[in-house]
């Protein structure tokens, strides 16, 4: 029936009876797509207003100008409404009113511009191509240099008093404000100044006042420099901007909440309103969280037809765990998940804190005893459990990522350094132990302390869960996504809090027969010292790794290896009586110092893998063969991503966009093991490959992962050949490459 009435169109417009049309009258274009054009010294300003039950496709719009001297740059789209459409496919829309930035250059007193559009009305009839002139007027400043010029032009009188009678707009009619829910956790503000003022970017801040949620910190782009007579350098807005507002909610229900905003602006004639406040109620529907973790809704809203014709869309790991939660009986779900906690004991997230731990037993010395080892052991588990459960829960809640905190640099190297120290202990360079008074003071509630306290051990434990173990798994993500999209705090974080328990088990056990199999005296002792203390520095090095370039990384495992060559005896003579153990030893020291000068070399012609540390010499007149590497391009922000997937769309090849940082174990696996193997690269052959480098966790990495739904790195996700995600193929985690290779190959096929 669209279809029929699409080629009917031209003969409903000139006013042929139909059925349709009786029933609901047709208007034409002009009259439900209503324009303004105006211009400042930098920008195009395109005011629209839609008429209710009609919409325009953002990607239909086209702009161009045939005026001498004009050059019109890319135009800058607010953001629209995600609609499913029988004609376009999943398409970004507009309804109501917006605005259209298009920077332009050229000294000329007007241009003609040319704007191509499309849109539909709700009733099932869409418009054809349109293409409307239009003349825009310039500033006479235009050639100027920025707001100087445009102070110098004088404010439009016309547009900034009402009726004509020289007063200012008051500020709800200066300063316009639409909330809209863009997501089931997410307020999207927009904030349209009209013409003649500007907003103040450090005033925009979002709180809920009333309701069971709890506001984040809002989402603000990066305003215009502005010299301003009350404020000096700052950044403002002279058009339309978008603050996005993530929320919390403390329950699944339906509910309203009032949210307050918090404004403050000028108009360019001289006149700057006071701080003001407006609040805006809005609805929150009931949630789901299948549909909150990204990949059952994308299959939902397919259409009809073609959910008969082919088989149900696949759900994500994530999205099957983030199901069992809130369906299945309690007992179930911390019984899966105490297993799934288990598994990921086995991970490079969670290795890492065995020698940690088994470093604090060895630190007793000839006191430990096996209850006080599994003791120890349980208060590092605790407090790492505790502590991830706390931190998850407060950063879905928050929507913000609060272990990337702690994988900035300066924190990384302090936890480093800590465990040198401890290594440097271990070695025997000092004995740490807590102050004489304090250990005096102990000693009456609970005996001797020395190094290992119960609270200190816990505290270690507790870092370790924020510092050390810096990765996402499925099972992680679906505990946040639980807390975070549906409010059910309680069941998200016992399913975390059972799942960090299963992460501890193997450390118990290994941390208990530590305190059993250590001798309790004599030169035995001093040798397992060192020995946990080269693990030690070896974890030091492993977290540097996050931070450090990776030729500085090799020389510092090459100064590891030659620490284990001397403390093997490689350096020393052997003696007629020595027996098969110390020559052992010293061949062991050896290899040890030979590998090190490997891997000294390896650091000196810019090697970084540990393993290949030779990959970069050439033997022979020919280099070592090393797989290709794939080819990435980096986006940094969401408008990267849509112009990449529309270039992607026009040349019709399906994408790849990686999520990593260089703080996440996993994401360095992936790039090990798993990118270069010929079967990954085979599968990916025809995919434009994207990656969004999250170091920095800085504004536009968090608009770029709420735009997801993401909660870190590792994340994988897939588009099509039309430039839409395929959310039930996305993968969080480490993969091992024959199965991402089989993986990928499935969904790029869609």
């Amino acid at each position: 029936m669209k279809s029929l009435l699409l080629l009917l169109l031209p003969l409903l417009l000139a006013g042929w009876p139909s059925s349709e049309a009786s029933a609901q009258q047709v208007r034409p274009p002009a009259e439900v797509f209503l324009f303004e054009a105006s211009a400042n010294d930098t920008h195009i300003l395109l005011d629209w207003e839609v008429l209710p039950e009609h919409y325009l496709y953002r990607e239909r719009f086209a702009f161009s100008s045939d005026t001498p001297g004009i050059e019109l740059g890319e135009p800058i789209f607010p953001r629209g409404i995600m609609h499913e459409d029988e004609f376009f496919g999943r398409q970004e829309i507009y309804r109501g009113p917006f605005r259209i930035e298009i920077p332009y250059q050229g000294d000329v007193d007007e241009l003609s511009l040319a704007i191509r559009l499309q849109g539909c009305a709700d009733i099932g009839l869409c418009y054809p191509p349109l293409t409307w002139p239009a003349t825009v007027s310039l500033p006479a400043s235009a050639s100027g240099a920025g707001n100087a010029g445009r102070a110098a032009a004088g404010p439009n009188l016309a547009a900034l008093v009402g009726a004509g009678n020289g007063e200012f707009l008051p500020p709800e009619q200066a300063f316009e404000a639409t909330a809209e829910l863009t997501g089931p956790n997410e307020l999207t503000v927009r904030w349209t100044p009209a013409p003649g003022y500007y907003l103040y970017r450090e005033s925009l801040a979002a709180s809920i006042s009333d309701g069971p949620a709890q506001a984040g910190s809002p989402v603000i782009p990066a305003g215009t420099p502005h010299e301003d007579e009350f404020f000096g350098s700052t950044e403002v807005f002279f058009g339309a901007v978008d603050m996005i507002v993530p929320f919390s909610r403390s329950t699944a229900q339906p509910a309203a909440v009032t949210f307050s905003l918090a404004y403050q602006g000028c108009a360019e004639a001289g006149l700057c309103y006071p701080p003001l406040t407006r609040d805006i109620t809005l609805m929150l529907a009931a949630t789901d969280a299948a549909a909150g973790a990204g990949g059952v809704a994308a299959g939902a809203a397919a259409p009809a037809a073609s959910a008969a014709a082919s088989a149900p869309p696949p759900v994500s790991e994530q999205d099957r765990l983030a199901r069992l939660i809130t369906e299945a009986s309690l007992p179930l779900v911390l019984a899966t998940f105490l297993g799934l906690g288990l598994l990921l004991a086995f991970t490079p997230c969670v290795l890492p804190m065995v020698p940690i731990l088994s470093g604090i037993i060895a630190g007793q010395g000839k006191d430990v005893t096996t209850a006080r080892a599994f003791n120890l052991s349980l208060a590092y588990v605790l407090g790492m459990a505790l502590t991830y459960t706390a931190a998850g829960a407060v950063a879905a809640m928050a929507g913000a990522q609060v272990q990337a905190f702690f994988q900035q640099p300066w924190i990384i190297v302090t936890f480093s350094a800590l465990f040198v120290l401890l290594a440097l202990s271990m070695f025997g360079f000092f004995n740490l132990q807590m102050p004489s008074a304090v250990q005096s003071r102990l000693a009456e509630v609970s005996g001797r302390q020395k190094t290992g306290t119960f609270a200190g051990t816990a505290v270690i434990g507790a870092l370790s869960a924020l510092i050390v173990s810096a990765c996402v798994a499925p099972p992680l993500v679906a505990t946040l996504a639980v807390i975070g999209q549906t409010g059910d705090v309680l069941r998200g974080s016992l399913s975390l809090f059972v799942m960090s328990l299963g992460m501890g088990v193997p450390l118990l056990l290994v941390g208990t027969s530590a305190g059993k199999l250590l001798p309790k005296a004599g030169p035995w002792m001093n040798a397992i010292k060192v020995f946990f203390g080269i693990l030690l520095l070896g974890v030091a090095v492993w977290m540097l790794e996050r931070i450090l370039p990776g030729a500085v990384v090799l020389a510092l495992w090459a100064a590891l290896a030659f620490i284990i060559a001397v403390y093997l005896g490689a350096l020393e003579p052997l003696g007629d009586t020595a027996g098969p153990a110390r020559r052992l030893g010293k061949s062991a020291g050896a290899m040890a110092g030979a590998y090190g000068l490997i891997l000294l070399a390896g650091a000196a012609t810019g090697g970084n893998d540990p393993l290949r540390p030779l990959a970069n010499v050439a033997v022979g007149g020919a280099g070592v063969q090393v797989a290709e590497r794939l080819a990435f391009r980096p986006i940094k922000t969401v408008a990267d991503l849509e112009r990449e997937l529309a270039s992607a769309a026009a040349s019709g090849r399906p994408v790849m966009l990686d999520f990593t940082a260089d703080w996440c174990v996993s994401c360095k696996e992936m790039e090990r093991n798993t990118f270069p193997h010929p079967d990954v690269q085979a599968a990916l052959a025809d995919a434009i490959l994207l990656k969004a480098d999250v170091t920095a966790n800085d504004r536009d990495d968090q608009a770029l992962l709420r735009h997801f739904g993401i909660f870190g790195p590792p994340t994988i996700a897939f588009f099509d050949r039309n430039g839409q995600e395929l959310a039930g193929y996305r993968l969080v985690g480490y993969v091992a490459a024959r199965p991402f290779a089989e993986h990928a190959r499935t969904a790029l096929a869609n």
